[in-house]
Order: C-alpha cells, then sequence, then structure tokens
C-alpha cells in the first residue's frame, strides 16, 4: 500500500475517535474554566497532554493549590497504562519507526488510538501520523470550545456542565466492570478509599493529589492480590 494511501487509511480511521475526544474534551475545557484556568491555559494543556483521565485530575490538583511532586505522581499513576501498550504496540512497528519517531508518536498513544493501531498487521508512521491527526486535533478544539464557554457563561450554569466529564468515567468504566469481576473490585475500591480519604476527618491532612494516588495504589494491589489468588487456586 501507498504511504499517502496509509496516510488516509489512518486519518478516516481516526475520525470516530476524534468526534468522540471533540464532545469529552468539551466537559475537560468547562471543568479547567471552572477550575480557575485560562481558556488558553486549558487550550495549551489539551495540546500538550492527550489523555483525559490524566489531564482531568491534572486540573483538580492544579484547583486544590498541589505541588508539583503531587502532579507528577498522579500522572504517573494514571498514565502508567500508556507504556504497556506503547510497549505492546511496538512489536507491529514497520521498518519506519526510527528512535526520534517512537519517542515522539509514543505521546499520542490513547486507549482508543491503541485499540485501532494494534489491530492492524503492521504499522507503519505513515498510518500512526494519520491515525492520531483528527483525534488530537479533537481535543484541542473541544477544549477550547468547552474552556471559552466555561469562561462566558454563568458560574452556575459552568458548574452544572462541569459534570459532563464524570459522564465520560463513567461511559468508561461500565464496560469493562461488565466483562471483569476484578476491574470491578478495583474501582469500587478505589472509589471506596477515595471516599473515605475526602470525608472522614482524620484523613483531611491528605490532599487531592495524594489522595488519588493511595486510592489507585491501593485498589490496584488489591484487585491483583485477588486475581493472582484465583489463578492460584
Amino acid at each position: 500500500m501507498k504511504p499517502s494511501t496509509l496516510f488516509i487509511k489512518g486519518i478516516k480511521d481516526g475520525i470516530p475517535i476524534g468526534l468522540g475526544y471533540l464532545s469529552v474534551a468539551i466537559g475537560v475545557g468547562i471543568t479547567a474554566a471552572s477550575g480557575g484556568l485560562t481558556a488558553l491555559t486549558a487550550i495549551l494543556m489539551s495540546m500538550t497532554n492527550l489523555t483525559s483521565a490524566g489531564e482531568a485530575a491534572g486540573i483538580a490538583v492544579i484547583a486544590a493549590g498541589g505541588t508539583l511532586l503531587e502532579m507528577a505522581l498522579v500522572q504517573l499513576v494514571i498514565n502508567l497504562r500508556y507504556s504497556l501498550m506503547a510497549i505492546s504496540l511496538s512489536q507491529k512497528l514497520d521498518r519506519s519507526f526510527t528512535t526520534s519517531r517512537r519517542l515522539f508518536l509514543g505521546g499520542f498513544i490513547t486507549d482508543e488510538i491503541y485499540a485501532m493501531a494494534v489491530n492492524q498487521d503492521k504499522v507503519t508512521t505513515r498510518y500512526m501520523y494519520g491515525l492520531i491527526l483528527v483525534p488530537y486535533i479533537g481535543w484541542a478544539v473541544g477544549t477550547a470550545i468547552g474552556a471559552s464557554a466555561g469562561t462566558m457563561l454563568p458560574a452556575d450554569v459552568t458548574a452544572a456542565l462541569g459534570m459532563a466529564i464524570y459522564g465520560m468515567f463513567i461511559a468508561v468504566f461500565v464496560p469493562i466492570m461488565k466483562k471483569s469481576s476484578i476491574a470491578t473490585l478495583a474501582i469500587v475500591l478505589a472509589a471506596v478509599i477515595s471516599t473515605i480519604l475526602r470525608v472522614v476527618p482524620v484523613f483531611s491532612f491528605i490532599s487531592y493529589g495524594f489522595s488519588v494516588i493511595l486510592s489507585s495504589v491501593s485498589a490496584a494491589t488489591v484487585a491483583a492480590w485477588v486475581a493472582w489468588r484465583k489463578r492460584s487456586a
């Protein structure tokens, strides 16, 4: 297949992903505006970070006045899965992927982009460039729309629209929970631990960022142990 044809195929495969990112990013932009970020800051954040959960958590850390250490650890915990996806996808890359191209394109791997790319017989750089183009634009444009609307709308309306971001998380979690009891355990346990850390007064000294880290790592550890016990039984 010609390089230009591969690029066009990548664009076509990326269109549905880009449309989905556009709608989700509007919620992210509104959340950023309600958290006190300017529209320009929110747009630049989305243009340099293609991660919905990571960006939503990052906005929350910024709004809560978190430290750089908290931000780094939160992003590490939330986005660590992308490293595993990149390692898996590397087995399908052709010789056109130089080290610099691997490093650059690796920053655009998301759950949906990975799922589309890993189903190809062989992944070329032209196809990958096409695949990431529309999702990247959709994510940045959606954030711009949401952030701009958030700065112009009344605070009550912005707060209400900001709830849309939680709809994204529900859409992500529910299908996984239907397929895996272990994933359900991890999600429910993380929610319970996070709620305890935020509600119980004795834990009030723990900041938002570290509560995310503690709940995520604790829930994942317990779920991994349960899964190991099931396999060993």
